[in-house]
């Protein structure tokens, strides 16, 4: 067991060493590393840990009963010397596999971020409910970890994480902030935002609304005046309310969809794309903010007139996804073919850069 620990820290040392964001074990490969987004081998000798000592050694007893029920876990591990990974733990073939993420060492800003400035006005909402959408590996812990960040800076609050795992560890600051972990600290994500509303809190934190009593529990939390945030595995920003609405049964979904519209705020879906020049990956980022008029398009159920309705609404912090990718292209910082690849509508893309273009010209006489 030790050995084999030691294998995998020195594999964690070996990766932080190359510049690798995230790294892949199975049985029957050579370890792969992602860097700058793309995969690659990694061939140097005597790093391929023993991958079912390995997870045997880095599981508590917990743990190890929640991996043989689900066949699946998510755990942090540090090094001792204070590096922080993601590690996701699963079976392929009937065999261990793992997925291992590089965390922050420390909490970017938002400009380090390169995320939208209207992003951060999100962390002084009072209330209500915040998502952070897009696929897996997409940045949303990151954009989440930001938020609470700012509010710890600048606001004195009780703010209360349930996450699965920890990721991002915050110091109290202004704010008094409590980390809860999923199989560690707390059974369920549902179980414990509700346990969450008898602590006091002015501000929660959901690592995801997988499943319907968990988008339960956040929407009560919502409406009882806490500021909510949470993620969701979806492409873009009417793509999460469909999914939180296709949760519930079909004779609450009217229900639901009045209950939303009171207490959703915001939704932000993130892409990351290769930056050129080498400058790492950069979101391209849709975002939703409620107003009057999404809220009744969400209650009477036209979700698809919501697109025209953030096209039109820059001026009240909004932005669709072709827009984004619109500016990061003027910029010069995306490749337009990266851009095209999940542009939902690339005609789109261009008629916002031919506008761009029109605005930057001189004005003046003939």
């Amino acid at each position: 067991m030790h050995d084999s620990k030691k294998d995998f820290e020195k594999l964690l040392r070996h990766c932080i060493e190359i510049g690798a964001s995230d790294l892949h074990l199975s049985a029957r490969t050579c370890p792969m590393v992602r860097i700058h987004g793309l995969l690659k081998a990694l061939t140097a000798a005597g790093i391929s840990p023993d991958l079912d000592q390995t997870v045997e050694a880095i599981m508590n007893p917990r743990q190890r009963k929640v991996f043989e029920q689900e066949q699946t876990l998510d755990l942090a591990y540090a090094l001792p010397s204070g590096e922080r990974f993601r590690v996701h733990i699963y079976r392929e073939r009937g065999e261990a596999a793992v997925a291992v993420r590089k965390l922050e060492s420390r909490f970017r800003t938002f400009e380090e971020l390169s995320l939208p400035p209207q992003l951060k006005e999100l962390s002084d909402l009072r209330d209500g409910l915040v998502l952070i959408t897009g696929p897996t590996g997409s940045g949303k812990t990151t954009t989440l970890a930001a938020q609470i960040n700012r509010i710890n800076m600048t606001r004195s609050c009780h703010i209360v994480t349930v996450e699965d795992p920890v990721e991002y560890l915050h110091q109290n600051i202004k704010s008094l902030i409590r980390q809860r972990e999923l199989y560690t600290d707390v059974p369920s994500f549902a179980q414990a935002v509700r346990a969450s509303l008898r602590e006091d809190p002015d501000v929660i934190l959901i690592g995801e609304m997988r499943d319907l009593e968990t988008t339960r529990a956040a929407i009560t939390a919502a409406e009882t005046g806490h500021l909510v945030f949470s993620t969701l595995h979806t492409g873009d920003t009417v793509g999460a309310l469909d999914r939180m609405i296709g949760l519930f049964p079909g004779w609450e979904q009217e229900s639901a969809r009045h209950q939303i519209s009171m207490v959703l705020r915001a939704v932000a879906a993130q892409r990351l794309l290769p930056g050129r020049n080498g400058n790492g990956l950069l979101p391209a980022v849709e975002i939703l903010r409620v107003t009057p008029a999404v809220a009744n398009l969400i209650r009477t159920g036209r979700p698809q007139q919501i697109y025209s309705t953030i096209e039109t609404g820059v001026s009240q912090g909004m932005q669709t996804l072709e827009q984004s990718l619109a500016g990061l292209i003027r910029k010069g910082l995306i490749s337009p073919e990266d851009a095209r690849s999940i542009a939902r509508d690339w005609r789109t893309v261009e008629a916002h850069l031919r506008r761009g273009e029109q605005a930057l010209e001189p004005r003046g006489g003939r």
